[in-house]
């Protein structure tokens, strides 16, 4: 993890490389979204494709952050060290979500592909 940033009046900024395998999805970006909506301030993600506001899931996906890639997260607001730290951390988390449909599993699936 990356914690190095700098400060500029009242926001920060720091960079972190998305370690996920799969990148950050439709699934990492709901949980990102949902927590950078707890704050009051401003966050915002810039990467080679853009800048995204974290709290719109749409603009998130958008930029198409892959594995390895890296970004700057800038936080305005209060509290912002504590606030980008903790962005950071969740942009380089390795989500381990389940596949939506797993091989050999019965049930609702299993009965709509035999028929």
């Amino acid at each position: 993890m990356r914690l190095e940033g700098f400060r500029a009046g009242d926001m920060i900024e720091k960079t972190a490389i998305i370690r996920n395998g799969q990148g950050i999805h439709c699934r990492p970006s709901a949980r990102i979204v949902t927590e950078a909506s707890r704050y009051a301030g401003k966050i915002t993600v810039y990467s080679e494709a853009g800048e995204a506001d974290l709290r719109s899931l749409l603009s998130l996906v958008s930029l198409g952050l892959q594995e390895n890639s890296s970004i700057r997260i800038r936080v305005e607001g209060d509290d912002e060290e504590a606030v980008c730290t903790r962005f950071v951390v969740l942009f380089e988390t390795h989500f381990d979500f389940p596949p939506l449909i797993q091989e050999g599993r019965s049930g609702m699936m299993d009965a709509l592909i035999s028929d």
